[in-house]
């Protein structure tokens, strides 16, 4: 198959995305890799790394060509203020956005293949003034699409949720019929076409502890997870099951021939699956007229210009993102 164009965003400036992207340079790849930084960045990392780094600027219209190791093909954007690394300067908030708004605007418009996202820090670009709740709620809002639902994936367990950046206090209120109805309908459209699995089966946690144990422990299940499941399974072409309580949801037995997990909240499937695949794991954003991927891990600036990064996150995303591309065109075809 022909090589696709992945583009990289390279992150918080001051973290450690860009010293993982020059690492990410020296490696093999069949894929064109693209990164959407100011080539200085880059270039200070590489120094700071003593490795040999080569840019090229991209060319939106160009064909796709086979990554060189030691080259990356760049979308240069400026820096607001120079990069020390480890300190976050909120002058360069705008150029991280400027990054995300690159990325969406070639996606969109079919230049490139996918997005694959190094990790933002949300609180100093909010700080500069900025509204910013992440990656997944941007690209919804700059691509135009109604609904996005988080996917975090690791080998054997793939979790979605209903709910992403909301404090706990607002989730109940949050969980209505028509929400559950627009993420099931994403995740299983998604499941089929982007990773080719014809009829999904889909495990769907309850809310409350005990999933309310009929009633005496939280009534939403009653009143709204279980009449809406019930509506979905003579719509969907997914099998749904559940409302399962949260806490045995993931046991081996129960997941063993799940395609994934939905669940209703950010901190009640993700730490599983972090604790499962952490450093080996995906974040996935379902939806999207495009294709895009993110490393699970954050900024690091505690180990920022340290050369002790470890690239492994990216390696497992990256290798993630090229299955992707490679099942959603022989979807297409």
């Amino acid at each position: 198959m022909d090589s696709a164009k992945i583009l990289i965003t390279a992150g918080e400036p001051a973290g450690i995305g860009p010293e993982i992207l020059v690492k990410m340079a020296q490696l093999e790849c069949d894929d064109q890799l693209i990164v959407c930084a100011d080539p200085a960045l880059l270039e200070q990392a590489a120094n700071l790394l003593k490795l040999p780094l080569k840019l090229t600027e991209f060319i939106p219209q160009s064909k796709a060509v086979k990554h060189r190791p030691g080259h990356l093909w760049c979308i240069p954007l400026s820096l607001h203020s120079k990069v020390t690394f480890g300190q976050l300067d909120v002058s360069n908030a705008n150029y991280v956005l400027d990054t995300l708004k690159t990325a969406n605007d070639l996606a969109l418009s079919g230049q490139v293949d996918a997005i694959l996202t190094g990790p933002v820090h949300k609180g100093i670009i909010n700080d500069s003034g900025l509204k910013f709740s992440g990656h997944t709620e941007f690209f919804a809002e700059h691509s135009g699409c109604k609904k996005v639902v988080m996917m975090l994936a690791c080998d054997g367990l793939r979790v979605t949720l209903a709910t992403t950046h909301l404090p706990l206090r607002d989730v109940a209120d949050a969980i209505t019929p028509q929400l559950l109805t627009e993420v099931l309908t994403v995740v299983d459209t998604e499941l089929r076409s982007k990773f080719s699995i014809q009829h999904p089966r889909i495990l769907i946690c309850g809310l409350n502890p005990h999933a309310g144990e009929n009633d005496h422990l939280g009534t939403e299940e009653s009143r709204i997870i279980i009449p809406t499941l019930d509506q979905l399974r003579d719509t969907l072409n997914a099998e749904l099951i559940g409302p399962l309580p949260a806490d045995t949801a993931f046991q081996p037995n129960k997941i063993k021939d799940i395609d994934c997990v939905l669940a209703m909240y950010h901190d009640q499937g993700l730490p599983t699956l972090k604790y499962k695949g952490f450093g080996n794991a995906v974040n996935v954003t379902l939806g999207l007229p495009y294709i895009r991927t993110s490393v699970d891990h954050g900024t690091g600036l505690d180990i920022a210009g340290q050369n002790i990064a470890d690239i492994g996150s990216m390696q497992y995303t990256l290798q993630f993102t090229q299955d992707l591309i490679r099942r959603s065109k022989q979807q297409s075809h």
